[in-house]
């Protein structure tokens, strides 16, 4: 059931009495806070709103103000939110938001906030804000209402050029939680990589946080039935968080894979109970790593040696040779490969296998392969260089 709540008019807010606000906080707040109260006074009198914006921020990250936060901003800040940059004042409202403990009430809030920022006139305000309440929806159990928020964000999003990073960040994090939630693995894949694109994961994640999304992008990677490049994510810093950890040696298999190398991940395999998901999906995850391994194989072959027979393809990926017909055959209809099937013979002629990320020792043998071709054009040149001679 959605919990979508309808937007009303907005209602105004209560007249505010500064003297009387900037008092009665002075009475009911730590002393370390006081600074700030006076400050909001003097800006506020004085209506620069933009130096009174970066002081309320700062107060709203302040540890000590977190039983405030709510009370600040519906007290003082909506007094005058319709002078204040839009984007900065959702910004505002949804680390405001965080400290409500009641997701409904949560919701309310940030609904409320959403029927005073106009759509059309502040588009990142507005998305951000629809990001915030999805997330809050996600928290609540309403995948559906999270969707359709999601929906909205987009549509205005893909128009936008030009978006402040927190915008996109917003999006793509409650994109790749709600796929977390309906377990679609590639679609997560995507979305928080993304994510991790818009942020500093040094200091934008807790340490706890990087562990759990590497260890997430690593599941996915595995478990994505369309995911059979893993660079990206290779090549990508938040694997670090699994260095040293219970996880290691998910890092490790994602190498495996993206080796296509066999022998490890039988070595690896017995690891697969303390990730029950991946015990469950191991016939896939088996069939996986054959696609791999066939890739890297032709991968490792030069352009002109690359028509294999079904023999040489089972060896290669340890299946019986009964079953590479149908190997291929994925491989091609996943576009791993391009190519033909020459059944009765009995060979595979490809032409092409998708470009990927290599690993320092896949960039060696392409090293050396580089290296043979260029002594074979220097063998070629010596050889023409008496006709040539003869010729001029």
């Amino acid at each position: 059931m959605s919990t979508s709540m309808p937007v009303d008019t907005p209602k105004p807010p209560p007249k505010l009495e500064l003297d009387e606000f900037i008092a009665t906080a002075l009475s009911s707040t730590p002393a370390d806070l006081h600074p700030f109260f006076e400050s909001f006074s003097k800006l506020y009198t004085r209506k620069l709103w933009h130096q009174l914006t970066l002081k309320l921020i700062e107060f709203f990250d302040h540890p000590l103000s977190k039983p405030f936060v709510v009370d600040v901003f519906e007290r003082f800040v909506r007094d005058f939110e319709a002078k204040l940059n839009q984007l900065k004042l959702v910004e505002m409202g949804s680390k405001v938001s965080k400290e409500i403990d009641n997701p409904q009430t949560q919701l309310a809030f940030l609904t409320s906030l959403l029927s005073r920022i106009d759509a059309e006139k502040s588009q990142e305000a507005y998305v951000l804000l629809l990001a915030n309440i999805a997330h809050t929806k996600l928290v609540f159990g309403d995948l559906e209402g999270t969707k359709t928020d999601m929906d909205k964000a987009w549509k205005t999003l893909d128009q936008l050029e030009g978006v402040d990073t927190s915008v996109n960040a917003s999006y793509y994090k409650v994109a790749a939680d709600y796929y977390k939630a309906k377990a679609e693995y590639a679609p997560y894949y995507k979305h928080s990589l993304l994510y991790l694109a818009c942020v500093d994961v040094s200091t934008d994640l807790t340490p706890e946080e990087r562990l759990l999304r590497a260890h997430d992008l690593g599941i996915s990677a595995f478990l994505g039935d369309t995911i059979y490049n893993f660079g990206e994510l290779l090549m990508h810093p938040i694997l670090d968080a699994l260095d040293n950890t219970q996880h290691d040696w998910i890092k490790k298999l994602l190498f495996t894979f993206n080796e296509g190398n066999i022998g490890k991940f039988e070595a690896l395999a017995p690891l697969f109970p303390q990730e029950p998901i991946l015990e469950e999906n191991y016939p896939f995850l088996r069939q996986k790593i054959c696609l791999m391994a066939l890739i890297e194989s032709v991968f490792k072959r030069n352009a002109n040696d690359r028509t294999m027979s079904f023999q040489t393809i089972a060896e290669e990926t340890r299946l019986p040779i009964d079953e590479v017909e149908h190997l291929i055959m994925k491989a091609l209809s996943l576009k791993l490969i391009r190519g033909s099937l020459d059944q009765v013979d009995q060979k595979a002629q490809i032409t092409w296998v998708q470009p990927r990320v290599l690993s320092r020792t896949q960039i060696g043998d392409l090293a050396s392969r580089l290296g043979v071709w260029i002594d074979k054009l220097a063998t070629v040149e010596q050889r023409m260089a008496p006709e040539i001679s003869v010729a001029a």
